[in-house]
């Protein structure tokens, strides 16, 4: 998000807060009161697998419709509270030539404190969920952090930050949990970086859920920042939520012209 009282192009408010927990476990690949047959995997085993499932979700995913429902709040402005709410409620849906396009269903509210972008709308509409696939894989780097718990799964924890930065291109960094026995990705939080003085970003919380009993799709983000512009400070609180998937089957036909003699 960009101060409204600065100009130039606002950044992304998106990618949502959350607290992680400590690592409780052992590394993995080590036997901890297990025989060497059944040891845990290594982290690079771990990472070669959930990256080649997070391809398979995110190729699944943009098959899907489904509808998007954001609501950001300003709940205060140097400490003063505030009342201003933007709520975007959009479908993902094809087209029939089989394109994927983004509706607007509905607009309500404004935000005056803070401006509301085409960039934003990309990082809404495009950059989520943040998929860690084979192609986007190398441009980060993974340490392992142990084990925890979130809800009924036990999950592998990896901090990833990216290798490097590039110009005019938007990273993550922050954590991701893996599920033990799926190896997906259930739950991310983090934040996009760069960071600039004129471009704050919120740190983000993203939980999953399965669809169709097989796919680990984003169901839920959240957000609850303080993001210190020069000049003032915003609190932010942005919402997301993912529902109705359906995946997309396409209605084209093939007709044959009978030939006339």
């Amino acid at each position: 998000m960009r101060s409204s009282c600065l100009t130039g192009v606002f950044a992304v408010l998106l990618l949502v807060t959350g607290s992680a927990g400590q690592a409780q476990t052992p590394q993995p690949g080590q036997t901890s009161g297990q025989s060497a047959s059944r040891r845990n995997p290594t982290p690079e085993e771990i990472i070669k697998q959930f990256s080649e499932k997070e391809t398979e979700f995110y190729e699944a995913w943009m098959q899907y419709t489904y509808r998007q429902t954001a609501v950001i709040r300003v709940l205060s402005v140097d400490g003063k509270p505030s009342k201003e709410r933007l709520t975007l409620v959009s479908d993902i849906v094809f087209n029939d030539n089989g394109t994927r396009e983004v509706e607007r269903v509905q607009e309500v509210g404004n935000l005056k404190s803070v401006g509301f972008t085409k960039e934003d709308e990309e990082v809404i509409n495009n950059i989520q969920p943040f998929a860690l696939t084979a192609k986007e894989l190398p441009l980060y780097e993974l340490k392992y952090e142990g084990k925890e718990r979130v809800d009924e799964l036990e999950c592998y924890v990896f901090s990833v930050k990216p290798r490097s930065i590039k110009k005019d291109k938007m990273y993550f960094e922050g954590k991701i949990w893996v599920d033990d026995l799926d190896l997906q990705i259930v739950r991310t939080i983090g934040k996009p970086v760069p960071q600039k003085k004129e471009n704050q970003f919120p740190e983000f919380e993203t939980i999953r859920q399965m669809v169709d009993d097989k796919y680990w799709f984003p169901v839920w983000t959240h957000a609850d920042s303080t993001l210190k512009f020069p000049g003032q400070d915003v609190r932010i609180e942005e919402t997301i939520t993912y529902e109705n998937y359906k995946k997309f089957i396409s209605k084209a036909t093939i007709r044959y012209e009978e030939k006339k003699d």
